[in-house]
């Protein structure tokens, strides 16, 4: 598109300055409103032609006022008064146009300082001249060649007659208004320019659209410095406000960014202060908001943050906010930035408003409001899915695991299996090892693989499963596909194991504890699960593409993705603890420091080896050792060794009671996996006797009732886990009630 076109189509205001100057420029030439027009402005005109000028561009010509000099030969008091051409007088009083007709008269007064109008020029007699009359009928509506043969006709049968010079200069200028035009029109530059340089006459005040593309042609043409003269013309010379609005917003599209700020030092300021091109000034400031937003390099001076600011709260819709939301997500300024989005998300429900809200909720930890802020926009496009799905898979492997609801985690599952996202079905993983539902976090990693065959995060993932489910063949296989590419992956199910060091995975989305920060108090890490109902164990599977499937501690994605370019959950700092270090050589405090850092970014068996050198030293930190050490093996699947860990070092009452309770929560989950009921009973059992019995466990206990044939006891369970509102109650009561229905 023309800069001229989009200039004039880019406000409201513009389009309104567009009208008015129309208007205006038709008044000053005595034509109705949308008639062609042809009178010279008394103004002396901008100086079109080229000027020679070796070293910079000519100026324009002196600024003079818009009230128009006595001509030079103006006649004498006592010289005869020259005949006036009243026939433009006449024409516009017999039309009853009071407005042209008091433009015409001043004209005359200028031209003839002589010559006194007609007392009542409304009451001028009609011209006698009828085909003078028709000629001027002709010229107002625009019929300039109809004009010129009525004029040629007349002469050749009145060679007598002379037509009146003001007519003749009027079609003389039309005509060369409608070339320049036209030529303007078809990007014919240097045409607009000749005509211009020929006709002065076009270009003045009474004649700003002309000026403007007077200007749009030397600015098209490289030569900026003649169209900021052209435009500086106008803001120097003429005085209609909406004229003078127009034509800066012209010049700012136009010209560099230098010559525009000269142009602005033009402003007039009405008595209360307020600026005439403050609209210009709005969208300059809002343009350079966006180009910050798409290069977070740049950095936005305060005066213009301060002016955006002020039209967002000022104005009632979203597009301001949203601007400004996306220069402070761009200046990780995540707690700013939700702010703007969420004025203009509450403002305009809309999915570049839910993109940039989900992202900075990200960069906050809040995963859940992320998902759900963006979800019903995730379809819009490519990047709002991968947002979406970032949200997700933080939302997954928050620590303590979060228990979904059934809803949210079937729609994160169908969104998952429909993107093929690796990092997402890496998650989902993690989440089904977390709750120890090992053959469905299989499944979830090796649909992972099969989206990435190149993520060894998922790789990892898949071996410790079968490795806890005895998998020995799979396992065996896995290792030789990843040979000589990831030795934690080769030292899975080897005494080795808990020594190996790991290659850094992705970032957690709990921030980490500095390595080389004094030994801080262990993060009070909760149950694996909380005490919200957990899903239905082994009720479904990555391939069904259906609702739950829980977790274990996942490699993560934290800090928010830049504007526009998500390809997968973004990863955040690590902190100290990403390269590899032999903890041997670490005081105790520090390997204590390490191993909460690396259980921060999920790797639990170097953070097992660390705290191990932890436990050499004195009292807290041997005993916050022991803690963390026990966590870290339940977070690989190692049950075992968690409870022989717990056992190294003396710790609280709390902290001993809450690791026993995990591990036996696990030995429950496993065994029921490997479909031992009587022994997953037999740990719930013993849990029960030093923890209250979680809703998910009282459901795992009714399927291992259900598997055993123990209906009463499984239908008695499930009763009182519906009785609560949880569904996996009322699913457990549906499968007891179908069971019971087969042996009848």
């Amino acid at each position: 598109m023309r800069a001229r076109a989009a200039a004039l189509a880019f406000t409201v205001s513009l389009a309104l300055a567009s009208s008015a100057l129309a208007q205006n420029w038709q008044i000053l030439e005595g034509a109705r409103p949308g008639e062609p027009t042809g009178a010279v402005s008394p103004a002396q005109p901008f100086a079109a032609q080229e000027q020679p000028a070796p070293t910079q561009e000519p100026p324009v010509v002196a600024q003079v006022p818009a009230q128009a000099p006595a001509p030079a030969s103006a006649p004498a008091a006592d010289q005869p008064m020259p005949v006036i051409d009243e026939t433009a007088l006449r024409y516009f009083a017999s039309q009853g146009d009071t407005r042209r007709l008091e433009i015409e008269i001043a004209r005359l007064r200028a031209l003839y300082p002589q010559w006194t109008p007609p007392a009542d020029p409304l009451a001028v007699p009609e011209n006698v001249d009828s085909l003078l009359e028709a000629i001027w009928m002709l010229y107002s509506q625009g019929r300039f060649a109809e004009a010129r043969q009525a004029i040629a006709t007349r002469q050749m049968n009145d060679p007598n007659w002379e037509p009146p010079v003001d007519l003749l200069d009027r079609l003389t200028l039309a005509e060369a208004r409608e070339r320049l035009v036209n030529a303007s029109n078809l990007d014919q530059y240097e045409t607009v320019i000749r005509i211009g340089s020929s006709n002065p006459g076009l270009l003045t005040c009474s004649e700003v659209d002309v000026l403007w593309r007077v200007a749009e042609s030397f600015a098209m043409t490289e030569r900026q410095g003649r169209a900021r003269d052209a435009y500086r013309y106008v803001l120097t010379n003429c005085d209609n406000t909406a004229e003078r609005l127009a034509t800066m917003q012209n010049a700012a599209q136009l010209l560099s960014a230098e010559m525009r700020d000269e142009l602005l030092a033009l402003e007039r300021f009405d008595d209360a202060g307020a600026g005439e091109f403050a609209p210009v000034r709005d969208t300059i400031a809002r343009d350079a908001l966006a180009a910050a937003g798409e290069n977070d390099t740049i950095v936005v001076d305060a005066e213009t943050l301060a002016r955006v600011e002020r039209l967002a709260r000022q104005g009632d819709g979203g597009s301001d906010a949203r601007l400004l939301g996306w220069y402070y997500l761009g200046q990780d300024d995540a707690q700013t930035a939700e702010e703007w989005f969420r004025m203009a998300f509450e403002r305009e429900a809309e999915g570049d408003a839910a993109e940039g809200l989900a992202l900075a909720l990200i960069a906050l930890d809040r995963f859940a409001d992320a998902e759900d802020i963006v979800y019903p926009y995730r379809d819009e496009n490519e990047e709002r899915r991968g947002v979406y799905l970032a949200a997700s898979a933080n939302l997954l492997a928050i620590e303590p695991r979060v228990v979904l609801n059934g809803d949210v985690l079937a729609r994160i599952v169908g969104e998952v299996a429909e993107a093929r996202n690796a990092p997402a079905a890496q998650q989902l993983g993690w989440y089904a090892r977390a709750y120890g539902q090992h053959e469905t976090a299989g499944q979830w990693f090796a649909s992972a693989l099969q989206f990435d065959p190149e993520d060894e995060a998922s790789a990892y993932g898949l071996a410790l499963t079968r490795f806890q489910l005895a998998d020995a063949a799979g396992l065996a296989e896995l290792k030789r596909l990843w040979a000589g590419r990831s030795e934690r992956i080769m030292l899975v199910g080897t005494p080795q194991a808990e020594a190996a060091p790991a290659p850094p995975s992705l970032a957690p989305a709990v921030s980490p504890s500095p390595a080389s920060a004094p030994a801080p108090a262990p993060a009070q890490a909760a149950p694996l699960a909380t005490t919200e109902p957990m899903t239905t164990p082994l009720a479904y599977t990555a391939e069904e593409s259906v609702q739950q499937a829980p977790p274990q501690a996942a490699p993560v994605m934290a800090a928010a993705p830049r504007p526009r370019a998500i390809q997968q959950a973004p990863a955040r700092a690590t902190g100290g603890c990403t390269q590899t270090l032999n903890p041997e050589s670490l005081s105790p405090a520090s390997a204590l420091a390490r191993g909460w850092c690396l259980m921060d970014i999920n790797r639990p068996l170097e953070a097992a080896k660390a705290f191990e050198v932890a436990l050499r030293g004195q009292g807290d930190t041997a005993r916050d050792a022991a803690y963390g050490q026990s966590l870290a093996y339940l977070r690989a699947g190692l049950v075992d060794e968690a409870a022989v860990a717990a056992a190294s070092a003396p710790m609280t009452a709390e902290r001993a009671g809450e690791l026993q309770a995990n591990i036996l929560s696990e030995r429950a989950s496993g065994a029921f996996e490997q479909r031992r009921y009587v022994e997953a009973l037999m740990a719930l059992d013993q849990r029960a006797q030093i923890a209250p019995e979680r809703n998910d466990l009282m459901v795992l206990r009714g399927y291992a009732y259900l598997n055993l044939r123990r209906y009463g006891d499984a239908e008695r369970v499930f009763q009182a886990v519906a009785g609560t509102g949880n569904r996996d109650g009322l699913r457990g009561l549906a499968a007891v009630r179908e069971q019971t229905g087969r042996q009848r």
